[in-house]
Formats: C-alpha cells, structure tokens, sequence
C-alpha cells in the first residue's frame, strides 16, 4: 500500500514534466524498459536496492544503466533521483501509475477477451467496438482461450464484466432448477 502511494506521487510529477514537454510516449517507454530490466534481471535489483552497498554505490549503478541506455536528460534525472531517494525498488509501480495516467489522459482503457477459441478478427474487432460503445472509451483488447468456459465470450474492461460463457448459462440453469425442487 505504502509503495502504490509512492509511486502515483512519482508518476504523476514525472506526467506533469512529460505533459509539458509533450513526452508521454518517450517516457512511458523508457519507464516500461526500465522496470522490464529491473524485473528481469536480478543483479540489477540487487545493484539498486541492497542496503548492503553504499547508497553512492548504488546511485552510480543507476548512473551507469542511464548512461547506457542514452534516455532523455529528464528521464535520466528522474532515475537517478530514485536511486538516490532509494526509492529504486518502487520501479515497477512507477510505471504501471504513470501508463494508468497517460491511458486516462487518452481516453484509453484495457480489457480482455476470454473466449474457449481464437476468435476471428472480425469477431475481436465487433466485440473492441462494443465495448467501447459502452464504455466511452478507445479499447485496448488482449484475447485470450480458456477451454473450460465451453464457448461463447467473457469480456472485461476494468470493473465491467460481460459474461457470456456456456459455462456461466449452465451454472444458472443449474441454479435454476436446484431453487425449483
């Protein structure tokens, strides 16, 4: 919980300098880059975050993957500041506040698609533009197949759940008729 506060309070000073500089896109990137290097790569983590090493110690390994990774003079400050705050280890969380507030600055929304097949892409795109009629939103849809929902569709897009699945009827039939004996 502690974490999630901290990072909205990074992320959205780090929007407010990317939306003044018309940079969104180029940070949301390296944000992405950055935390998918921090996720992946253990002596990275431990580089910025063991409390074993000097905290100068652990600013000059910041300073050293900014440096490699050529970022924007901003983007290298803001990483480096984290490093010196010790605050390296929210990384992750930075980046996911800072996409939630760029895709909220668009007018974008993430959902998924369960289906127990690949659906065709005429499908996903009829399903994309539904859920945006209803939502008011530009849809980003990622499909995804679960065998066990037998057929038809589950569609999610934030607190919205359309359920559509065999799996869910049958369960209701099944409902239905214990609730008639």
């Amino acid at each position: 919980m502690k974490n999630d506060i901290l990072a909205r309070r990074y992320a959205k000073a780090l929007f407010v300098v990317g939306k003044e500089e018309n940079a969104l896109d180029d940070y949301a990137e390296t944000l992405q880059a950055f935390a998918g290097l921090y996720a992946g790569t253990p002596e990275v983590v431990d580089g910025l975050t063991n409390r074993m090493y000097p905290a100068d110690v652990r600013l000059k390994v910041m300073q050293g993957i900014v440096k490699s990774a050529k970022v924007s003079p901003i983007m290298g400050n803001f990483l480096n500041l984290l490093a010196e705050k010790g605050r390296a280890n929210v990384l992750p969380e930075i980046t996911a506040s800072f996409q939630a507030m760029v895709d909220e600055e668009r007018n974008i929304c993430h959902g998924t698609v369960v289906s127990s097949t690949e659906l065709s892409p005429a499908l996903q795109k009829k399903t994309k533009e539904t859920l945006e009629k209803i939502t008011g939103k530009q849809v980003v849809l990622t499909a995804e197949i679960d065998s066990s929902i037998l057929g038809g569709i589950i569609a999610k897009v934030g607190d919205l759940v359309l359920d559509g699945s065999i799996k869910t009827q049958l369960e209701g039939l099944k409902e239905s008729i214990k609730g008639s004996e």
